[in-house]
């Protein structure tokens, strides 16, 4: 055992010391004391972003089945960003709405430290460890608001057909263990690329059943009916960090395991996972322009953005993995700021997430329409902004390794999905002012929401930066 051993569980350690410390100061809190959990989260998210920093370039490998290399690292800082957004536009939710604040900022920590785990997992058994980590966590904020019906019912779906999901994933371990003997990805990798297994049925059950427990995660189409419910459920605040964290995470270990350990394989399942993004893409456009309800809207959106990035995962080629990296930070970035404007427009009575809500916001709030209106366009991949970028790269990945029909289907559902994202800022512009007038939005989460546009902007103007980290990311595992 290396002290390098110990530096790769850092980060992780640092959110879940973070999160057992906010549950040692709720436990011995005084009646009607405040504490100031949210500060606590943040400390606890920039120790893990400063030692994320310090470990970059240094490939640590933690106990033989955790790898702290610049991949592991850099989902890993996307997770930490997703935890302090979410603490951010949280400090003005938790007290509306009334949710147990120890308990919402511990959880986020949580959250964080299994999605770090998912990240820089090399083993399957660690990885599974992370994805439960993350999941439960997730699925308690799901139903916070323990008296609102729609909360517990989308917490009650997420986690019944999440807990499925769980089971295809760990069958699929255990189908790989049973061919390659070791559940350790490089060994795996090497077994697979050392025999000749061509068309070897457990091989192929097992990554069908790895496939599903993955897709699951990121809301792959048809594995993606309880994102809607889910999404609507929670606090608008929480869906934006599943929307970002959970997909992020999810990519990381989907890509650790198929286009490294699986890759001699690549023939059977890039045409799977090419339907899966047609698919995907589709339905989440399609489906999503019919939506009347803000946070549907973003769900439907949030399974496209699946799509996009499954394209790149198809592609398999470096320009497709480091497109991955980047399209995974701006989408973070980008669904975040769109969240955390829904959030802090609500009320403890009134979501405030129909279309309707959002009729004359400049008037109301001219500063949140402004900046909410380059999130949308972001999402819609319209130029300045980071989201075009990201798709732009997706893309051209896919027209690179000859995917041209993918590409093409790609930017028509693009284009499609304009429609909805321009319909919420016409609502916001050109539409009277609504009846229920929005309430007055706090500094901190004014302030993050501004910092989140910020590096959209930042990112679609000059990208040239993140996308060379994203590509020299790739290079440490690929």
């Amino acid at each position: 055992m290396t002290a390098s051993s110990f530096d790769a569980i850092i980060p992780m350690a640092c959110a879940s010391i973070g999160a057992l410390v906010i549950m040692l100061a709720e436990a011995f809190r005084g009646k009607g004391e405040r504490m100031p959990f949210g500060i606590l989260g943040l400390i606890a998210l920039a120790a893990s972003g400063f030692s994320i920093s310090a470990l970059w370039g240094h490939n640590a490998i933690g106990f033989g089945v955790l790898a702290a290399d610049n991949f592991g690292l850099f989902v890993s800082a996307l997770a930490v960003v997703a935890g302090a957004f979410t603490i951010a536009f949280g400090t003005q939710v938790v007290d509306r709405d009334d949710l147990p604040a120890a308990e919402f900022y511990s959880l986020v920590l949580f959250g964080v430290a299994g999605m770090m785990m998912m990240a820089m997992a090399t083993d399957l058994l660690v990885l599974f460890i992370g994805l439960e980590v993350m999941s439960l966590a997730v699925y308690v904020l799901t139903g916070l608001r323990r008296n609102v019906m729609a909360s517990v019912e989308g917490a009650f779906k997420y986690f019944l057909l999440g807990g499925f999901a769980s089971a295809f994933f760990l069958y699929g371990v255990a189908f790989t263990f049973g061919v390659t003997g070791s559940t350790h990805l490089d060994k795996v990798g090497q077994f697979l690329a050392a025999q000749s297994m061509a068309d070897n049925p457990m091989v192929l059950l097992a990554l069908g059943l790895l496939a599903v427990g993955f897709a699951f995660k990121i809301s792959a189409v048809p594995f993606h009916m309880w994102t809607p419910d889910a999404y609507e459920g929670a606090p608008a605040v929480v869906t934006g960090f599943m929307s970002t964290g959970v997909k992020a995470a999810a990519f990381a270990g989907f890509m650790r395991v198929f286009l490294a350990a699986f890759e001699p394989f690549s023939a059977d399942w890039a045409p799977l996972l090419q339907w899966l993004a047609v698919a995907t893409m589709i339905v989440g456009t399609v489906v999503g322009v019919a939506q009347s309800n803000l946070k549907r809207m973003l769900a439907y959106s949030s399974i496209a953005h699946a799509g996009y990035l499954l394209v790149g995962m198809v592609a398999a080629n470096q320009i497709g993995k480091a497109a991955i990296l980047f399209y995974l930070a701006t989408y973070v970035v980008t669904n975040l700021a769109a969240f955390g404007a829904i959030a802090l427009l609500g009320t403890r009575e009134r979501a405030n997430d129909e279309l309707g809500d959002y009729a004359g916001l400049w008037y109301s709030h001219p500063a949140v329409a402004g900046l909410l209106t380059v999130a949308l366009l972001s999402l819609g991949g319209l130029p300045p902004t980071a989201g075009f970028i990201g798709k732009w790269y997706v893309f051209s990945a896919a027209v690179s390794a000859g995917y041209y029909g993918l590409a093409i289907i790609g930017m028509l559902t693009s284009v499609i999905s304009v429609f909805f994202y321009m319909r919420v800022v016409v609502m916001m512009y050109m539409t009277e002012r609504s009846s229920a007038v929005p309430p007055p939005v706090a500094a901190p989460g004014l302030v993050a929401l501004v910092v989140a546009v910020a590096m959209i902007v930042y990112l679609g103007v000059l990208p040239t930066g993140l996308l060379d980290l994203a590509a020299s990311s790739i290079g440490t595992i690929f």
